[in-house]
């Protein structure tokens, strides 16, 4: 019988990390099998800028796993980052040609469509994922799905993720050259926030912030789907590197103060001075884009934080104060599930999990499949769905 394995690999510009769960009958969530993590190279801002030193990280990040599962690796769900990545939303109609005038998958298509043809500006651009907001029927708002209602007139609001060709055509190449086969790739913040955000936040109103290395993504939900992304070139490492030139210090124990660890003699006002200046540089950015999407101030579940920077003990209270929302980092229970001594807890390992996810969700949604399995695995399925958008 053959296993359900599943497989994320996370390429970020600091180091990329692989996860390996299985999926066992009768037990309600994955089993972690294996997990690993290699220094990256060949990155800047999330995108590759030498193919070769990036395949090199990414082969010894498989291997590392494949040693910790036990495992051959072949197929990997894939996440995608860096600066290039963006979400635009826009509107598109159609006037139903039906007789009956009702709504059929069809007739949603072709308005997804239209709008995809309202997308400005997207030469050399690929859309990663298609995601329908809301609908209106003669000028009136759809609550739950359209299917089957009836009207002369459909429109449809949607929100397309999207990336630079170049860099995902890259980035996936470096991948397969490491010898596994690519069968997704999903946008960095919506892999991470089907392990960092719960239904009730989803619904809600929340911004999950993840605080990389040199990129800072940040992706916002309302009622239970993400309605806005966005990443910014700024990240953790721009703070160790002030600290360093502010306390004339190494980089090494620059990193060590930042998370607090570090013990060296130095003023602490000086430092919360420094690590305040780029934190408002970071949250400026993000009350900038809510205000831009109507939502700064209005998310009740607040600002959930991921990520390395996440690790900064002021961040909390910081962000509380810039956006005037609760926050909070992120947790997970079911992250906090281990296996063989695999503990995934740390929130700089969603990603890599949530495309575990992810990819199992692909697989028990394909078409026949579901039929198929035994009650075991459907509880299985219905355990997972809580945590998808």
């Amino acid at each position: 019988m053959s296993r359900n394995i599943s497989v994320g690999i996370d390429v970020g510009t600091r180091s990329t990390r692989v996860v390996v769960v299985e999926y066992i009958n009768g037990k309600p969530g994955p089993t972690v099998l294996g997990t690993a993590m290699c220094q990256s190279r060949g990155l800047k801002h999330g995108y590759i800028v030498n193919e070769q030193e990036a395949t090199q990280s990414v082969h010894c990040a498989i291997k590392a796993a494949e040693r910790s599962s036990g495992l051959k690796i072949k197929e990997v769900f894939l996440s995608i980052g860096g600066i290039s990545l963006e979400a635009v939303t826009t509107n598109g109609f159609v006037l139903l040609s039906r007789t009956d005038g009702e709504i059929t998958n069809e007739e949603k298509q072709k308005t997804i469509q239209t709008s995809r043809d309202n997308v400005k500006n997207s030469t050399n651009k690929k859309v990663i994922d298609t995601i329908p907001i809301s609908y209106k029927i003669d000028g009136k708002d759809v609550l739950g799905k359209p299917d089957g209602m009836k009207g002369s007139k459909f429109e449809v609001k949607t929100l397309f993720i999207m990336c630079l060709e170049q860099h995902f055509n890259q980035l996936v190449r470096v991948v397969e050259e490491a010898g596994v086969e690519v069968l997704d790739v999903i946008a960095s913040p919506i892999a991470a926030s089907l392990v960092a955000l719960t239904k009730r936040q989803r619904v809600a109103g929340c911004l999950l912030a993840n605080i990389g290395a040199e990129t800072v993504s940040i992706s916002v939900f309302e009622d239970d789907i993400p309605i806005s992304l966005q990443v910014f070139p700024i990240g953790s490492t721009d703070i160790t590197n002030d600290i360093a030139l502010g306390l004339q210090i190494t980089l090494e124990e620059a990193e060590k103060i930042k998370i607090g660890e570090g013990n060296g003699s130095y003023v602490r006002r000086q430092l919360d001075e420094i690590v305040e200046a780029r934190l408002s540089d970071i949250f400026e950015l993000i009350e900038s884009h809510l205000k831009k999407i109507g939502r700064n101030g209005l998310l009740p579940a607040g600002i959930v934080l991921t990520g390395g920077g996440a690790g900064i003990s002021t961040i909390e209270d910081f962000a509380k104060a810039s956006l005037r929302l609760p926050s909070k980092r992120a947790t997970s229970e079911i992250a906090e599930m281990q296996s063989s001594g695999k503990n995934i807890n740390d929130s700089s390992w969603f990603v890599a999990y949530g495309l575990c996810i992810y990819g199992f969700n692909q697989t028990m949604t394909r078409a026949p499949i579901m039929k198929m399995i035994g009650p075991h695995q459907r509880r299985i399925f219905a355990w997972l769905k809580q945590f998808l958008p």
